[in-house]
Formats: structure tokens, sequence, C-alpha cells
């Protein structure tokens, strides 16, 4: 009998039930991936250097089960495509308090001026760019808003790390050139250009369950890990750990975006789902023995007062003083001030909340320096500009000292045009003139990060103050001396092109000119190879300064 070799037919490919309900969060993630896929050299560049790092991968996957259901549920309900729930390991390790050289904070890694643009509310209190809730409404508010843009979801993922203003420009230029306008041919700076390869990374990594496994990292519910709760009067963040049974570092973990010791009522608390009946049953218990929620009180300064005769009075440390306040550094509170002190049944000692600085500010003293001169207080308004004849958006952004693309952002703009009449928002952003400085102290409002006083390397005698005639502008007071903007703005700690009559700058001559340049990038590079920036979309050219591939682990 002849032999016939019947060949085994092919396996059919495994189909995907989509009216099942996933009981398995990944599993859940995996089922809405919906991304076009891309595949180059700097995707399994990016996946190389994830799967080498299996603690630091570990550690992000970790941390995102906190809130990624929550996400998950946010995404769907606005039809958005799950691979969005992996863009927080790319921008921040999933760390809500992550913070970066570019002053970005949050899951989500927000800036100031963006935040505020999304009513993310950042004050002495509190800031929402570190609010789980908040702050990924805004991201999801702000992604669909340049998705509709491009139409086009790299496209969107390259404006929310880039800006739709430049991804714009680059669009068009392809256009002009008879190029295509994909994201893989567009020509963008080195960080956007490996932003979406980053997530397509992520996206095989998760796409696969064996590597999963090998992390550890199964059997993670599809269920809500938190709920919120809301408190008619002021809580404190260690009270309402306790109440909640739980660990003061995991609270915070979840209220990431508190800057006291103390949450403001009506303001909604996360707890975990299973354990807001615990909270709740203690709190009554709580109330009915008359123990208040809050061992803090507010303490106006007194003329004369200093924080060392203060904090013993209250039974605090100076530190703890300082820590429940936000005050850094050197700086001495001016009398008037109002400040957090423990009360008559107070824990003194306030946990390590990482307190940013406040909107509101307290006006503080310090030490003058010697060889030095007071740094300038930036104060930022927003106000409405009414378009005139014959005015540009360049003109107008250059009046209130802003850029034309942080302009067109503002006030969602697409063209370089804008029409006569039209109200545009705008922000003014100016140095608060101030008296002399004393020989002992000086006053200034802290309204941004505390830095030290640049080090000098020649001696005072180098250097020459300048007072602000009306009608100068940086630019013009640059070219006196001989100094480009950037050197005059970093030699006066200035954030904004604008400047205000009357304020006192530091100058110098053209001839200690090169080694303030060399001084400033040496110190600059030291300190951005120092600092660990916990946010992967803007690493990546502090990585090429450092000779180190980004992926974060400052962040992990």
């Amino acid at each position: 009998m002849p032999v016939i070799e019947v060949t085994a037919p092919a396996p059919v490919p495994e189909t995907i039930d989509l009216t099942y309900e996933s009981a398995e969060i990944f599993q859940h993630l995996r089922r809405g991936f919906s991304m076009p896929n891309i595949n180059n050299e700097l995707v399994l560049h990016h996946q190389q250097w994830y799967l080498n790092r299996p603690d630091y991968l570990r550690r992000m996957i970790e941390r995102s089960s906190r809130y990624l259901h929550f996400i998950i549920v946010e995404l769907e309900k606005r039809g958005m495509p799950m691979e969005i729930a992996l863009l927080p390991m790319v921008e921040s390790a999933y760390n809500p308090t992550a913070y970066s050289r570019s002053h970005a904070s949050g899951l989500w890694q927000f800036v100031p001026a963006t935040g505020k643009q999304y009513n993310l509310e950042q004050n002495w209190w509190v800031d929402e760019r570190r609010d789980i809730v908040q702050s990924t409404a805004a991201a999801l508010d702000y992604l669909q808003y340049i998705y509709e843009l491009h139409g086009d979801w790299h496209l969107a993922l390259a404006s929310y790390n880039w800006g739709e203003g430049a991804v714009g420009r680059a669009i068009k230029k392809n256009e002009a050139r008879g190029l295509p306008t994909d994201y893989q041919s567009l020509k963008m700076p080195e960080e956007t250009r490996n932003y979406v390869p980053k997530l397509q990374a992520l996206k095989n990594i998760f796409s696969n369950p064996d590597i999963l496994a090998n992390l550890d990292m199964l059997g993670v519910p599809m269920r809500p890990y938190f709920a919120t709760v809301t408190r008619a009067e002021n809580i404190d963040v260690k009270v309402a750990a306790q109440l909640a049974e739980m660990p003061v570092q995991e609270f915070v973990a979840l209220n990431p975006s508190h800057n006291r010791p103390v949450i403001r009522s009506e303001t909604p608390m996360v707890i975990p789902a299973d354990k807001v009946e615990t909270f709740n049953h203690n709190l009554e218990a709580h109330e009915e023995s008359d123990k208040p929620l809050s061992s803090w009180q507010a303490y106006t300064l007194r003329p004369g007062e200093k924080l060392e005769n203060i904090a013993p009075r209250f039974g605090m440390t100076v530190a703890g003083l300082k820590a429940a306040n936000g005050i850094q550094g050197r700086m001495r509170v001016a009398s008037g001030a109002t400040l957090l002190v423990a009360g008559d049944a107070g824990d003194t000692e306030p946990m390590g909340l990482k307190a940013e600085v406040p909107e509101q500010p307290l006006v503080f003293e310090t030490p003058a320096l010697k060889a030095a001169e007071p740094r300038p207080t930036v104060v930022t308004r927003t106000s409405t500009h009414k378009v005139r004849k014959g005015e540009t958006l360049s003109a107008v952004a250059e009046r209130y000292g802003m850029s034309l693309e942080e302009l067109k952002r503002l006030n969602k703009l697409r063209s370089n045009g804008v029409k006569y009449g039209t109200s545009l928002t705008v922000t003014t952003t100016r140095v608060a003139s101030t008296p002399p400085p004393s020989p002992s102290r000086v006053k200034v409002e802290i309204a941004s990060k505390s830095t030290e006083v640049p080090s000098k390397r020649k001696t005072a005698s180098a250097r020459r103050t300048h007072t602000v005639r009306p009608g100068e502008t940086l630019f013009g007071i640059a070219q006196r001396y001989d100094m480009t903007v950037t050197e005059l703005k970093k030699l006066n700690n200035l954030r904004s092109d604008h400047v205000t009559s009357g304020t006192k700058l530091l100058v110098h001559s053209s001839s200690d000119r090169r080694s303030l340049v060399s001084d400033m990038s040496t110190r600059l590079a030291e300190a951005a190879c120092s600092q660990a920036v916990a946010a992967g979309t803007r690493a990546r050219r502090m990585a090429v300064s450092c000779n180190i591939t980004p992926g974060n682990d400052a962040a992990g």
C-alpha cells in the first residue's frame, strides 16, 4: 500500500471575545489597544532597555496598579485607546510626585502654565497637577483636543511632548516638499522622536503575558482600587490615614497633591475602596469622642518674632515648623504672615509632604548674602488683550513677554494670523520692584521654586547694576552691555523676557562675558547630570549630555 503523508492543518489563531468582561487588569488593558503599531530600531532599542531593567520595570508596574483601573475606566468613557494608560510610564514612571527640571509635575507631567490652562489649581495648599483624579481628566482633555486637531494619535502624542504648534509646522514643511506627514516622516527633536517608540515598546511588553509572568505581575484584579471621600471640615493627613487604618505614606501616594499636613474642607480625599467603610466607621467614633480632626491652627507672626521663638512655644522643632509651612533654606518669615502651628493636642512633627512653592505666597525675609544682590521676585498675572489694527500675534507676544508658541497654545490658535478685535488671553510675568536691601536682611516674595544664588567666578567689581528705564527691554539692555538676553536672564534669575521699569538688574562687561557663559554651562551640566529627573519625556536631552540611555531610573 502506498504511504500518503497528510499535512496537519495550521492551528486557527486564538480569537478575542470582546463581549467577555476580563477579570484581570492587564488582560483588560491589552484588549483595548487600538493605536497603529510602529516597528523600527528605536522601538527595539527601548524595548530592550526596559527588559534589561526588570527591577525598574517591576517597580513602575507595581506603582501603576494603584491608578490603572481608574485611568482605564476614564479612557473607556471617552472611547480613547488603552495605550494612553501606559503614557504615565513614559512621562513619570507612574510616580505622582515626579518633578522635572522643566518644572513639570505629576503622573502626566503638566508644566505650570498648561496646568492652569486646564484648571489645575496650584497654590499654597495644593498642586492639582499631582492630583490623580484632576490631572487625569486634564490630560485626557488635552489629548483629545490635539487628536481632533491632527486626526492621528501618534501626531497627538508628539504634540503632547513637543507642542501642537511645532508639530503643525513640521507637517506643513513636509507638505510643501511633497513628503509624507506621518509621525515617522516628520523632522522633530530627539526627545520627541523617541517618545512614541517608548510607548510602543511598553505596549509590546504588556502585549506579552509571559513577560508579565516573569515579572511576577499576575492577578491584578480589574476592579476599583480607590474611591473619594469629602469632608466639610479640615482634617489632618495623619488623622485621615489613621481613620482609614493605612500607612501615612500609602495615603500620601493616593493624595500627593496636598502641600500642607492639613487637607482643606470640601476637598475630596482618595482612599482605597476596601478602606472606605472602615474610614467612615472610625470617623463616626472619632467625632463622638469630641476629638478634633485637625491638630493645626493658624498663627499670625508679630513684628520681631522669629521661628526659633515660635516653634518651642507650640511644642515644635524649627525644622517641623518650616516643613509644615513650606519654608525652605535660610528664609525667615516676615511679620504679618500666617503660619500653620500645632494645636493643643497636635502632633508637632508633620510627615514629609513634598511641598511645592505657593501661588498665593507668604512674605519672607532672608539674610543678605555677601557680594550678592537679592533675587528679583517673579509675579505672573493673566489678563485679556484686544487685538488692534495692524497688530500681529508676534507683536502681542513680545508686548507681554511671551513666546509666540505660548500665546497660540494659551488661546488654542492654529495659525499665526489674528483678526482685528479678537480678545486674547495673555500672561505677564514681571519682576516686582523692591526697596534697596538693608545690611542685615531683605524682603522677598516666594513665587517660584527657591534656588541658591549663583556663585561668582569674578569679583564683585566686575559686576554693574542697571536700573530699568521706562520703555527699555531686556534685548536693549543686553545689547548695551554686550550680553545676550539669555545671559542677562540667567544672571538675574528671570523667567520671562518682560521686565518693568525701576527694576535693578545685574549686568557685566564684555571682558567677563566668556567666563560667565562657561561657568553657567558647566554648572547647569553638572546639575542636570546629578539631579534625579522624574519625567521620561523630558529626560532625553539630559541623557544625551550625561551619556546615558533615558528610561527614568530616577523616578523608579
